[in-house]
């Protein structure tokens, strides 16, 4: 922003190529407008825009702008801890516009942004409905498409009102499958492993007995939790789709 006269309303146009990454702006003057480019072979009308302001961000309001018409998505200094805002990318581009300040001290406008192919239906669940029950249809594409699927139970549920989410943590006796290392092997040496994931402060979880299968996506560098039905009642939806032939994949459930 120093490059640029304050008193011009200067418009600058960014292009953004990657499905995820970050945008930081030092002090903002005039705007930004952001264009999604993904290489992707992904048409805009399957994909959805998350972004997670920085914690600290100010300087400038966050749009989402299409034909001139916008809607604020973060206003300035609004960096919660945990704060995303997701939109289909047909919905339009992001329009970032510095606000007035009467000094010159530093400030800086940022934040994270990632893609999401829609088809990913268990992914936008995480993001739009996190508290809804998955359909038996939702936990058996789970199971074979999250970036995390384990058999465990909860250990203890600890909540961070300041962030509006739950860290939940886990106790797993069986690891589909992991990306990002989430589940690292319990110190005890005894077969199990132990990790953390994330959902929100308002779905109320609590510690619980017996075990349950887990699912979910990394989003920001953190594993959200998905679909999460306990592990008796995913027998029987795996069961029952295994008789009509429409499991889509093949997992062990003993």
């Amino acid at each position: 922003g120093l490059t640029h006269e304050t008193h011009r309303k200067e418009v600058e146009q960014v292009y953004l190529r990657c499905a995820a990454g970050a945008v930081e702006w030092m002090y903002p003057t005039g705007a930004l407008i952001v264009n999604l480019r993904p290489n992707t072979f992904s048409p805009a009308r399957h994909l959805t825009v998350c972004i997670k302001p920085f914690r600290d961000s100010s300087g400038a309001n966050i749009y989402l702008e299409k034909t001139g018409e916008l809607r604020l998505l973060v206003p300035d200094g609004d960096g919660r801890p945990g704060r995303v805002q997701c939109f289909g990318l047909e919905q339009g581009g992001l329009f970032v516009e510095a606000t007035p300040q009467q000094d010159i001290g530093r400030r800086t406008t940022g934040f994270q942004y990632e893609l999401i192919r829609r088809h990913r239906a268990s992914d936008l669940h995480e993001l739009s409905a996190p508290c809804r029950p998955c359909s038996d249809t939702e936990v058996l594409l789970a199971v074979c498409t999250s970036d995390f699927a384990v058999r465990g139970s909860i250990r203890e549920v600890t909540h961070e009102p300041e962030r509006q989410d739950s860290a939940i943590h886990l106790r797993v006796s069986r690891l589909y499958r992991q990306k990002s290392r989430v589940f690292e092997p319990a110190p005890e040496g005894d077969g199990h492993w132990q990790g953390r994931v994330r959902t929100l402060l308002e779905c109320g979880v609590r510690p619980g007995h017996g075990d349950f299968l887990f699912t979910g996506h990394m989003h920001f560098g953190e594993a959200r939790l998905g679909c999460a039905p306990r592990f008796k009642d995913f027998q029987r939806m795996y069961r029952d789709a295994q008789e009509r032939g429409l499991n889509p994949c093949e997992v062990g459930t003993d």
